[in-house]
């Protein structure tokens, strides 16, 4: 079911006009990298920036809102998501070369960004290259990679919200690791990142290396989220589930990989409460062996099916 341009009803819920797709009950699986998790209450996905404030200033107050950028990181539960999942198009896509800057669209792919910057001869933005996400989700979580991480080279960011379209300096978003104190219910829709003018053959030769280094060490190219847990003080989150013997550990189709433990795999059918029930697997073996609690840094949202058939057996 879709609606444009009217008043959209379905279930508690009303969603305002707008000139964007709104899409009731739609699967989100195949939007993620692992391939699991159940439908959204209502996908929307507004035509423009301005299409996009109509959405936020009409929402009824409560209504859940949930932004969807590559979902490269994230588990979406076997129940789906209520509310409304928000998931940003072309229009917020576009990349700009300045002489000592990027200006991207939060839609934009990090590694586009870098591509672009590259092109243009500018260097300091590698490192995006090495990130499998896009720019609104990379300002939101403060995502980094391989040394740098986005408050080292942001600008400034665009936010959407009911009351309108807002700038925001990079000093006033409170960065913490993997975390950007975005104003409550705003919507980041464009950023300009800093960069410096280099050596074009150089630029493209640290993306390389980049490159070559994710798909030596880490499970690129199977369904997963990326870091499963979080580093912990002085410590590698890695390490400590390779000691607790949880290396190719499974649950139903959901795995540890043998590549690089601290990586989920979905190697074959499994659903979201298996990918989540194995992370907790992991995490108590861990804590049993080494009295360290590992913190989830991938993202786990939505509902649970209330009769928990979804859920996977012993762990392997």
């Amino acid at each position: 079911m879709s609606a444009r341009g009217a008043m959209t009803a379905g279930g508690p819920r009303a969603i305002p006009a707008i000139r964007g797709r709104v899409q009731a009950g739609a699967p989100l699986a195949p939007f993620t990298w692992f391939r699991v998790g159940g439908p959204a209450e209502w996908l929307v996905r507004p035509a423009d920036a301005e299409d996009l404030v109509s959405l936020l200033a009409g929402l009824p107050a409560g209504t859940p809102l949930t932004v969807l950028g590559a979902a490269s990181n994230l588990i979406i539960r076997d129940g789906g998501l209520p509310g409304i999942v928000l998931r940003l198009g072309g229009a917020f896509g576009a990349v700009t070369a300045e002489p000592d800057g990027i200006v991207a669209g939060a839609a934009a792919l990090d590694m586009t960004v870098a591509q672009h910057a590259a092109a243009a001869g500018l260097g300091g933005l590698e490192f995006l290259s090495g990130i499998p996400g896009s720019i609104g989700g990379a300002v939101a979580m403060n995502a980094g990679a391989y040394g740098s991480e986005v408050k080292d080279v942001l600008d400034w960011a665009e936010v959407a919200t009911a009351d309108g379209i807002r700038r925001l300096d990079a000093a006033v978003l409170g960065f913490t690791y993997r975390h950007a104190a975005l104003p409550g219910g705003a919507v980041v829709i464009r950023a300009r990142f800093r960069a410096r003018p280099g050596e074009p053959a150089a630029i493209a030769a640290r993306m390389a290396e980049i490159r070559a280094a994710r798909e030596a060490s880490q499970p690129v190219r199977a369904r997963t989220g990326g870091s499963t847990f979080v580093n912990p003080p002085g410590g590698k989150a890695w390490a400590l589930i390779d000691a607790a013997g949880c290396r190719g550990l499974a649950i139903g189709g959901a795995q540890v990989s043998e590549k690089h433990c601290n990586f989920l795999l979905n190697a074959g059918g499994a659903t979201a409460a298996e990918l989540e029930a194995l992370g907790e697997e992991v995490r108590a073996r861990v804590l049993v062996r080494t009295g360290i609690a590992l913190e989830w840094e991938i993202k786990r949202l939505g509902l649970a099916l209330p009769d928990g058939s979804e859920g996977g057996g012993a762990a392997a």
